[in-house]
C-alpha cells in the first residue's frame, strides 16, 4: 500500500499578533491578618531576633480560614484591570501561578475566569517563587503570537495552609498574597527576552514533603512544604546574579538603566548578595518587601511591584528587573517596562 500524497490545497492562515507585548497596569491583595514574628517564635524555640538575622523578615500575612487562592486572586485581579484601563470581557486568557490551590483539578484560573466573566483560556501553572515570571513570559508570548490580545497574569499563594508550624527551618518564612498583571500589545519593546531553566537533580531541596499517594497510603495527615535552607540559599546567592545579569544582557539594558530591581522576595541575605554581584548603583530602588510579607512565593514580585509603584517608590514607565527563583529548582528572570 503506498503512503498517500498530502492534498496541499489548504493554508493554514497565520495568526496576527502584536509586534510587542507590555504590561498594562498591576494589582495586588494582601490579606487582613498581620503575624508577627512574637506568634510564630514559640512552636520553633526562636526569637524575633533569630528570624530577622536569618532572614529580614519582621511579619507576615496570613488569609483567613476560609479565604482560598481564588478569594486573594480577584481583588489583585480588580485592582489590575482598573490600572490597565481595561474590563474583565477585554481579557482573552487567564494565567494563574500557585502551587497552593489545594485542588489537583481543576485549576484555579477557570474559578478566577467564572466570578469575573471571563470565558476565555484559563489554565494554572506550577513554577513555585518563578511562577509569575514564567507566566509573564508565556503571555507575552501569547499577544505576540496571536492567540491573544490580552492576558491577565496573577501569581497567588496561600502558603500558610502548606506550612508546618513547628518547623524551626520554614515556619518563619512563607506569607499568603496575591498580585496581578495585564499583559498586552505594545508599540515598542516593553517585555524583554526571558532567561529561564531547571535543574531538576536538587528537586527535593524545596518540596512538597510527602506526595499526595504517600499521604492517602500511610495516612500522614495534611502535607507540608520542607526546605533545605542552606542549600537553598547558596544556590540563590551564586546562581542566581548570573541569571539576571543575562537577563540584563538579553534586553540590552546595563545595570545602571534600572528604574528598579525587583527580585523575588526569599530573603534579605539573599537580595543583598544580589545587589552587589550585579553591582547595582545605589541609587536604583530595591523591592524589601519580604520584612513585612515574608516570602509569598508567586505572588512575590507582582505584590512588590505593586507597592512600589503606588507608594511612588519607582516611575511609570521605568524599567525593572525581576527575577523569581525557587522550587524545581526553577527560575526566570526578564527585564519590563513598569506600566
Amino acid at each position: 500500500m503506498s503512503t498517500p500524497a498530502p492534498k496541499g490545497t489548504g493554508f493554514i492562515t497565520p495568526s496576527d499578533g502584536a509586534t510587542y507585548a507590555r504590561i498594562m497596569g498591576v494589582g495586588g491583595y494582601r490579606p487582613e491578618r498581620v503575624v508577627m514574628n512574637s506568634e510564630i517564635i514559640e512552636a520553633i524555640d526562636s526569637s524575633d531576633e533569630w528570624i530577622q538575622e536569618r532572614s529580614g523578615i519582621k511579619s507576615r500575612r496570613f488569609a483567613a480560614k476560609d479565604e482560598s487562592v481564588v478569594d486573594m486572586s480577584e481583588p489583585a485581579t480588580r485592582d489590575a484591570l482598573v490600572a490597565a484601563g481595561l474590563e474583565a470581557s477585554d481579557v482573552d486568557a487567564v494565567i494563574v501561578a500557585t502551587v497552593t490551590h489545594p485542588y489537583q483539578t481543576p485549576a484555579a484560573a477557570p474559578i478566577l475566569a467564572d466570578r469575573l466573566g471571563i470565558r476565555g483560556a484559563a489554565f494554572d501553572i506550577s513554577a513555585a517563587c518563578a511562577g509569575y515570571c514564567h507566566a509573564v513570559s508565556l503571555a507575552s508570548d501569547m499577544v505576540r503570537g496571536g492567540s491573544a490580545r490580552h492576558v491577565l497574569v496573577v501569581g497567588v499563594e496561600k502558603l500558610s495552609d502548606f506550612t508546618d508550624p513547628t518547623d524551626r527551618g520554614s515556619a518563619f518564612i512563607f506569607g499568603d498574597g496575591a498580585g496581578a498583571a495585564i499583559v498586552g500589545p505594545s508599540d515598542t519593546p516593553a517585555i524583554g527576552p526571558t532567561v529561564w531553566g531547571s535543574d531538576g537533580s536538587q528537586w527535593k531541596t524545596i518540596s512538597q514533603r510527602d506526595s499526595w499517594v504517600e499521604v492517602r497510603d500511610g495516612d500522614l495527615g495534611w502535607p507540608a512544604i520542607g526546605m533545605a535552607g542552606q542549600s537553598v540559599f547558596r544556590w540563590a546567592v551564586w546562581g542566581m546574579a548570573p541569571v539576571a545579569q543575562k537577563a540584563l544582557d538579553a534586553a540590552g539594558v546595563r545595570a545602571e538603566d534600572l528604574d528598579a530591581f525587583i527580585p523575588h522576595q526569599a530573603n534579605m541575605r539573599i537580595i543583598d548578595a544580589m545587589i552587589k554581584q550585579l553591582k547595582l548603583p545605589a541609587d536604583i530602588p530595591v523591592a524589601r518587601d519580604i520584612a513585612e510579607t515574608a516570602n509569598t512565593s508567586a505572588a512575590s514580585i507582582p505584590l512588590a511591584t505593586e507597592r512600589m509603584l503606588r507608594e511612588g517608590e519607582v516611575a511609570h514607565g521605568g524599567l525593572a528587573l525581576q527575577i523569581g527563583f525557587g522550587a524545581g529548582l526553577v527560575y526566570a528572570a526578564q527585564v519590563v517596562v513598569l506600566p
